[in-house]
């Protein structure tokens, strides 16, 4: 096997005293482990320094990499090859069960890395649902989280204004040689990356959605720093800002839309059907096909329109689930709100109604503050509700956004109760806070993500409605039904569109039949599926991997099984795939029964 990279021998020194001293450390955290975690967390952010910013590490803030690029990905390459070898130079066996789930999530992760890079998906460096020039808008609006509070914060954001031009250029070589290789976006998803180009060009620098720090600048700062920051952004917006998207929307309408696929799927692209296995590991954490996937959806659709025809005989409805869809979201009794503030007040009372029952299924609860707030106007329009974290010291609170662009139009029936179980408590404020504030786990998993254990969660959360006393009103059951058949939805068409040759209209035609969603929801929806294949299968393979575990349990346990010591124990340890929590929990129970 040809090495990759020279190791230096004070590091094989250093690892094999490492070794050596394994042998004793089963019942305490090895150190020299823990030393190599942290040593590469710390090298980690340097590499990616929009995941140091965003967990509130202000050293990188004035960072901006490209790292779509063959000498970037070859230095990523390095990095995890080298940790890698690093962390299989332990004995396992011979540490402790936190150290042991740590290790086992360290190597996957290396090795899922490493195979990532097979793959040319730096060929198309962003599409229309994520990517650089979307983050770059929120980043530099002033209302993400890159801070804006000192003189410094300013400077910093002029610095990573100044890498925009160079990244933006990187991805437009890079996409050529997408387009030489073959290896291409959907003519559809390019056709949705255009407009939003443009939507970032203005007449009037002032206007800019990049503007908004100055508007917002400190009054203690300076009057020379106040016009030399408002110069210094003027200019930057001008040159870096408006010249870079203009480019690149140019670039994507008159030379890459030509050339883009008219295929659905990513099967059509180079080793496709590879890049689909692999993204299924990536997104599911688990070994699953896609026949699997895809008849599980199916199945679980049935169940859950049975669940729908079910609510809609129990309310007296006359008429088909399509009738009765349309009824929910047009009659006016589901449109009672006036005001954004009666809109946040109704969420409010969610959260006071279940509390009671709360408190006797969670034993462990944040200490992170949490907030319901309205999304602002100026990204509202395009956004989801979401939950935003908080920061590892407390000075940000997780904060459950509300897109609310006309109160008198904001429908009882969209499920606000499973919304608020899914975005806020107990899922991803519960689950992320408390991971977060654990300082026992090495940093990399503080801050680590799986969507299969995170959105697996959260989904599993919404199932939790009637144990805490929601769900009271059918209305908001079957809002409920509709999230979670939603999800369900996404287990049928993702594969069906990337390896089982369903096209763009067919899944949209089939997600409009099984949910209450309009024409418009439902292209948004299959068109992010489409540009990040295998996403979208983490959130019902991850409920049903929950609901199957607590049901073994249940029943292996039987009296002894208490649902907060069970959730308490999911928790504990923060996201891990779901092949390594399943082994853990069943680790937990072995010791309930004794």
């Amino acid at each position: 096997m040809k090495k990759l990279v020279l190791y230096s021998a004070a590091f094989f020194a250093f690892f094999s005293a490492c070794k050596l001293s394994n042998t004793n450390q089963q019942n305490q955290d090895n150190k020299e482990l823990s030393a190599l975690f942290d040593k590469y967390y710390e090298e980690r952010l340097q590499l990616y320094p929009l995941e140091a910013t965003a967990i509130g590490d202000p050293r990188y803030n004035d960072k901006l990499y490209v790292d779509f690029t063959d000498d970037y990905r070859k230095k990523l390459k390095e990095f995890y090859n080298r940790y890698l070898v690093y962390v299989t130079r332990f004995d396992r066996e011979q540490l402790n069960a936190n150290d042991q789930i740590s290790y086992d999530i360290f190597k996957r992760e290396m090795e899922l890395n490493l195979e990532g890079f097979k793959f040319h998906t730096n060929y198309i460096p962003t599409n229309q649902f994520w990517g650089m020039t979307l983050d770059f808008g929120e980043l530099g609006s002033g209302a993400g989280n890159q801070p804006f509070k000192t003189v410094k914060d300013y400077e910093d954001w002029l610095k990573r204004m100044d890498g925009f031009s160079t990244w933006t250029d990187s991805a437009i070589i890079y996409f050529r040689k997408g387009i030489a290789a073959n290896y291409v976006l959907s003519k559809a998803l390019v056709q949705k990356m255009i407009p939003q180009m443009d939507a970032m060009l203005v007449n009037d620098v002032t206007k800019s959605l990049f503007y908004g720090p100055i508007n917002k600048l400190p009054k203690e700062f300076s009057d020379a720093d106040k016009k030399r920051l408002t110069d210094a952004f003027t200019i930057s917006i001008q040159k870096n800002i408006l010249t870079s998207y203009k480019t690149l929307g140019d670039f994507l309408k008159n030379e890459y839309l030509p050339k883009a696929r008219n295929t659905s799927g990513i099967s059509a692209l180079p080793n496709g059907a590879a890049l689909y296995e692999y993204d299924i590991a990536l997104w599911t954490t688990t070994a699953k096909t896609a026949d699997e996937i895809y008849n599980t959806g199916l199945s679980e659709v049935k169940r859950i329109r049975d669940l729908m025809d079910s609510v809609k005989n129990t309310v007296g409805f006359k008429g088909d689930l399509k009738a009765f869809f349309e009824f929910m979201k047009t009659d006016k009794q589901f449109t009672p709100y006036k005001t954004p503030e009666e809109v946040l007040n109704a969420f409010h009372a969610i959260h006071t109604k279940m509390e009671p029952n709360l408190k006797t299924m969670f034993g462990r609860v944040p200490k992170s503050k949490f907030e319901i707030r309205q999304t602002e106007a100026f990204r509202a329009a395009s956004a989801s509700a979401e939950y935003n974290p908080g920061s590892p010291d407390g000075s940000r609170p997780g904060i459950f956004y509300i897109p609310i662009l006309d109160a008198t139009k904001f429908n009882t029936t969209s499920g606000m109760e499973s919304l608020f179980l899914h975005e806020a408590i107990p899922g991803h404020h519960y689950q992320g806070s408390l991971q977060m504030e654990n300082e026992k786990l090495p940093k990399f998993r503080r801050f680590l993500w799986y969507g299969a254990y995170g959105e697996g969660y959260a989904l599993y959360c919404e199932s939790l409605g009637k144990e805490l006393g929601l769900y009271t009103d059918p209305y908001q059951y079957m809002g409920a039904l509709g999230d979670e058949i939603h999800r369900a939805i996404r287990l049928v068409v993702d594969p069906g569109i990337h390896v089982k040759g369903m096209t763009r209209e067919a899944a949209i035609k089939y997600m409009m039949d099984n949910e209450a969603i309009s024409e418009e929801a439902a292209t948004a929806e299959i068109e992010r599926y489409m540009a990040i294949p295998g996403q979208a299968l983490s959130y019902k393979i991850g409920a049903l991997k929950i609901r199957e575990l607590r049901n073994k349990y249940q029943e292996q346990l039987g009296d002894h099984f208490k649902l907060s010591a069970f959730h308490d124990e999911f928790l504990k340890d923060g996201c891990l795939p779901l092949e390594i929590v399943e082994k853990k929990m069943d680790a937990w129970a072995a010791k309930q029964k004794k």
